[in-house]
């Protein structure tokens, strides 16, 4: 007696299909794995090479390259400081839109370590600062110029990590502002205010 197929005509068919489908989905995992990006061709900081005749990799800015960043008309709008001291002014005129800008800006960067009206009591500092940030309406803070808030910012201070790979000078001077509204804010008399905004908050009070 004849003995039946051990694969039907449909088996014989799905096989080679099953094969295929494996064969596709190792070839998608395995090109995924690879670090192309990772593995190509670079040259390291300041490693020598022998394609540019001076044999250094690293290359001069070509001329008439623009800065991404704002490009200060002033030394101490870079660096905050006039003669190795704290700058007394600021490098560019204090108006509405940059006030708007700082706030903005000490937002996102302060906020979190010295809380939206800069006492030093923020979220991120209640929650695992052994010692508080300082408040920004001290008498020391309120006296300090505003260069030193900048070179803060710039350098670090104490437990605070520098800043100025994150916040552009420009910004920096910007937050500046900002934390000098900040104090004025809760140090401000009504003869500190300008007439026209004094009559207006007068009506508002009626």
């Amino acid at each position: 007696m004849a003995q039946p197929p051990l694969l039907s005509e449909e088996g014989s068919t799905l096989l080679p299909t099953c094969g295929l489908l494996v064969m596709i989905c190792i070839s998608i995992l395995t090109t995924a794995c690879t670090q192309n990006m990772a593995t190509q061709p670079r040259y390291d900081p300041l490693e020598a090479s022998d394609f540019f005749p001076d044999s250094s990799s690293a290359r001069p800015l070509p001329i008439g390259t623009i800065s991404r960043d704002y490009v200060m008309k002033t030394e101490f709008g870079e660096t905050g400081m006039i003669d190795g001291k704290p700058a007394d002014r600021f490098p560019f005129p204090i108006t509405a839109e940059v006030l708007r800008r700082g706030q903005q800006r000490y937002n996102i960067y302060c906020s979190p370590c010295h809380d939206y009206v800069g006492t030093g009591n923020g979220m991120a500092a209640r929650r695992g600062f052994r010692r508080m940030p300082a408040s920004f309406h001290s008498d020391e803070m309120r006296m300090s110029p505003p260069g030193h808030f900048f070179d803060v910012m710039t350098n670090g201070f104490g437990s605070m990590p520098p800043y100025a790979s994150q916040i552009a000078a420009r910004d920096r001077w910007a937050i500046t502002a900002y934390i000098r509204a900040l104090q004025l804010s809760q140090w401000a008399t009504l003869d500190s205010v300008p007439e026209d905004e004094r009559r207006r908050l007068e009506q508002e009070r009626r």
